[in-house]
């Protein structure tokens, strides 16, 4: 495809970028020398500087090189958004281990598979999430466990558990620093499982540089480096916020807010009381403070740049957080095989409502027909390839499935576009999602659109399920707003005023709410499965 979309980037928006052969944590020493004493970090009301952070990780390093970790060895980190998450990422880095992140809210079924399939030894959790660690650690191979309480106070530490506050205030910062070269793994991001099985996505330290500083070419031109507030709500394990609230606040000397889970409250009063500038978030999160009871309290309005990703962000959303706040949300998009951000609308620039946006720097794009093969004209529907520094070396110990998705280094995404005459591209579904319905081919996307134009819908989701008539029929999950109600008629009669008799919702179901990944993703294959 001719890079068609060239012609909107900003006139200072370079095409290609030159990229740093370093690993990922000379971001942090270079902010904690050029910053010493900004905080990097704000959660509950406890502020860490960049040179304290560097030099916490740089004693953590220490220590696990005592412990016997080396280079290419894997280090989990169980745990939700705070300081210890972050000292233990860059720790671990530093002397060349492999960081593999891990969801708090795993059961602990799935926290031993992802365990075994990495090969972890050294595992650095959350004290309160310790029993699942314990009751797993037979099946497992852990040697080093190291837990540390959410608040900073000591831990009691039994079964050969170590204290990481201990260590990261007593522990010496003279680690051996083992040569880490850019092609070096520096994490292996797990997939959501939203597809499947999850898969370990291999990312080396130059995936992880080059996707912050693309991502800055596009989304950082409203930054005050070293002087600014990014919300850090979206999760660290999900490569969403490692890359754009972790690497790219570390990479940019500017402070995070981070905050454990997402609540409503407790965001809007950080971006009111700190004068937060950027705020990475997904739609879930956009419509629940559009939503708040008392937002006229508040004044969000020194917000400059917010990014939604992870999920289709309704226009009706949009709209209403303009009003709020007067910045317009752009609408990015990625996924863990590509560190993760391969298209974004330009802050600043061109925005395109429903469009995902331009191919971000040094990022080609393909749009494959998913029956013939072909490369698809303008505006046909197709799978979406891309390529990149950015994409992932395969996925961990399943050669199989990575000669599925990459090919001559293209990343075949799984997800169904089209191309606008300017390179803007508008997500139509992920393959697995269309619906077959009569041999019509139906996305599930269309229909949502109609549907949260519905005064009373606050979320919506729609999927396949069988039909002995028509092969499959599509079902419209509802979460209605606060004190609405509707019937099952009256949505289906809405949607006959606006759609095509072929997709028009057989089946209406009302919900109190949705399943839903960490990021706010709805997992359609839950609601399928059911």
């Amino acid at each position: 495809m001719e890079k068609i979309w060239f012609k909107n980037y900003l006139p200072d928006t370079r095409h290609s970028l030159t990229y740093p052969e370093v690993p990922v944590f000379q971001f942090l020493i270079d902010s904690a020398r050029q910053y010493p004493e900004n905080d990097a970090i704000i959660f509950a009301e406890k502020h860490i500087s960049f040179s304290d952070l560097d030099l916490f990780s740089s004693r953590l390093a220490r220590f696990l090189q005592d412990k016997g970790v080396r280079k290419g060895d894997r280090v989990a980190i169980l745990a939700p958004n705070c300081p210890q998450n972050v000292i233990g990422f860059f720790g671990a880095l530093k002397i060349g281990a492999i960081v593999v992140q891990n969801n708090p809210m795993y059961v602990e079924r799935e926290l031993e598979h992802q365990l075994n399939d990495s090969g972890s030894e050294t595992i650095i959790c959350l004290s309160d999430l310790y029993p699942k660690v314990k009751n797993i650690r037979a099946n497992v191979r852990l040697k080093n466990i190291v837990t540390f309480n959410i608040d900073g106070s000591p831990v009691s530490t039994g079964d050969d558990t170590v204290d990481l506050q201990s260590v990261i205030h007593d522990y010496s910062s003279d680690y051996r620093q083992d040569s880490v070269g850019p092609k070096d793994l520096a994490l292996l991001q797990y997939t959501g499982g939203t597809t499947g099985v999850s898969k370990g996505c291999m990312l080396t330290h130059s995936n992880l540089v080059a996707n912050v500083l693309q991502t800055v070419e596009v989304v950082g031109k409203n930054y005050c480096r070293g002087n600014d507030y990014v919300i850090g709500v979206l999760p660290l394990f999900h490569v969403y916020g490692l890359t754009c609230i972790m690497n790219m606040s570390v990479y940019m000397g500017v402070t995070m807010i981070l905050f454990p889970r997402f609540e409503p409250k407790t965001v809007i009063e950080a971006i009111h009381g700190y004068r937060v500038g950027v705020f990475f978030a997904s739609p879930t999160m956009l419509i629940a403070i559009n939503s708040y009871k008392e937002i006229g309290s508040y004044d969000l309005r020194c917000l400059h740049t917010c990014v939604s990703g992870s999920a289709p962000l309704p226009n009706e959303v949009k709209e209403a957080f303009f009003k709020l706040t007067g910045v317009e949300v752009v609408e990015a998009y990625g996924l863990s095989e590509a560190s993760p951000v391969t298209h974004s609308n330009p802050v600043n620039g061109k925005v395109k409502i429903g469009s995902i946006g331009l191919p971000i720097p040094d990022t080609d794009m393909r749009v494959v027909d998913i029956n013939t093969g072909e490369e698809c004209p303008v505006k046909q529907a197709g799978e979406l390839w891309v390529k990149g520094p950015q994409v992932m070396d395969g996925y961990w110990n399943r050669p199989d499935e990575t000669a599925q998705v990459l090919e001559d280094g293209w990343l075949k995404t799984g997800d169904v576009v089209e191309v606008d005459e300017e390179g803007y591209v508008y997500i139509v579904s992920r393959k697995k999602d269309v619906i077959i319905a009569g041999g019509y081919n139906i996305y599930p996307v269309e229909v949502e659109d109609v549907l949260f134009t519905h005064p009373k819908i606050q979320e919506a989701v729609v999927v396949g399920i069988p039909d002995a008539y028509r092969g499959e029929t599509v079902k419209a999950v509802i979460v209605l707003k606060e004190g609405e109600t509707a019937t099952s008629e009256d949505i289906i009669e809405f949607c006959r005023t606006k759609l095509a008799a072929y997709k028009v919702p057989r089946q209406v179901e009302f919900r109190r709410e949705l399943p839903k990944s960490a990021v706010g993703k709805v997992l359609r294959r839950v609601l399928r499965g059911e």
